[in-house]
């Protein structure tokens, strides 16, 4: 059953577009994937149109944009009019192109594509659906920058009084040296002083003993 509805698929699609079998086969054949750019740990990526029999980072058919996942959130700039036309033109994405594309609404705006070409609404009410997508979107991914930008605020206000109390602590530490030391070397003095009054105070006692005995 399976191999029947393809074949349907095929023969409808070449009855639609006028489309010969080998060209059918072609686009068939065509991938939405992931080309690799950037440095060694700093994975940078464009998102292309290709021939699934090319080498990954080979030549490419259409660029459709670019995704960088080390930026949080990713940044993804992607043309949708263009991955919407060679999703209708069959062109398969792999997992990852697929994830990105419903990121950024090109699979909505095929579903939508779809609900017109069936009568289901115009294509006014297809546009306006899609624009309150996108704003809901972007409202989402700004909070949660948003979000992140307060954590990384937060985090960094946290590190700062750890910060100051630790360096009060230090000082404080240095404080209470400095106090025992000058405590300790009064301590030591305190008996040579006492021995030096004593001293001072028989002195006296003893001249008047000797005046005493003559």
């Amino acid at each position: 059953m399976c191999w029947i509805s393809f074949f349907y698929y095929l023969c409808t699609l070449k009855y639609l577009t006028g489309t010969s079998s080998r060209k059918i086969h072609n686009i068939m054949s065509v991938k939405i994937r992931l080309q690799r750019h950037g440095k060694k740990g700093k994975p940078f990526f464009h998102i292309v149109v290709a021939d699934s029999r090319a080498r990954r980072d080979g030549r490419f058919i259409e660029k459709l944009g670019t995704y960088n996942p080390i930026t949080n959130p990713a940044t993804i700039d992607l043309n949708v009019d263009s991955a919407v036309k060679w999703l209708n033109n069959g062109a398969q994405p792999t997992d990852t192109a697929r994830a990105i594309l419903s990121y950024k609404g090109a699979l909505y705006k095929k579903h939508l594509q779809g609900g017109v070409a069936k009568g289901a609404f115009d294509e006014a009410e297809a546009e306006k659906r899609f624009t309150a997508w996108v704003e809901a979107k972007e409202q989402k991914v700004q909070g949660k920058v948003e979000g992140l930008s307060k954590a990384q605020a937060d985090a960094k206000k946290a590190a700062l009084e750890a910060e100051a109390k630790v360096n009060e602590a230090r000082v404080a530490a240095a404080a209470q040296a400095e106090a025992d030391a000058k405590a300790a070397e009064e301590a030591a003095n305190a008996p040579a002083e006492e021995v030096a009054e004593a001293t001072e105070g028989e002195a006296p006692a003893a001249e008047t003993e000797e005046n005493t005995e003559a």
